[in-house]
């Protein structure tokens, strides 16, 4: 597999591989909850994901470009996955969807087969060493 040349710089690749780690501490939640939850959920995990990424040598706050981009990055990622682990619908579709996920065939099969959690982890803390300034 042949990773692709980096378009962002890599202080905010780091910031994309960290953006769900307040989910980490706090545990995830699905969506709807954390409506009901209001303000105070968003303003504990904000303040945590600041604090991470004072601790990774990141901005306490992204530009808010880096942020959009972030964001579609991973809903791009929950759209593309397989249907069969779908267990709540599908966002609305988005530039990257299961259908067209953008990809040559190739990285399709690499990039959107579910890995085991053993794998997934060894990627990620690869991917995560590789990214630490």
């Amino acid at each position: 597999m042949r990773e692709q040349t980096p378009r962002v710089d890599v202080r905010f690749r780091l910031a994309a591989l960290l953006h769900d780690a307040p989910e980490y501490v706090i545990g995830d939640m699905i969506s709807p909850f954390k409506a009901v939850l209001g303000g105070d959920y968003k303003a504990v995990e904000k303040r945590l994901l600041s604090a991470i990424h004072i601790r990774f040598g990141l901005p306490p706050v992204l530009a808010d470009e880096i942020t959009r981009q972030i964001k579609a990055a991973d809903r791009g990622a929950h759209t593309s996955r397989r249907p069969s682990l779908q267990v709540l619908p599908k966002p609305r579709p988005s530039a990257c969807s299961a259908r067209d996920p953008g990809l040559p065939p190739a990285s399709v099969r690499d990039y959107l087969t579910p890995w085991t959690a053993a794998k997934a982890e060894k990627r990620f803390l690869a991917r995560f060493k590789t990214l630490l300034p």
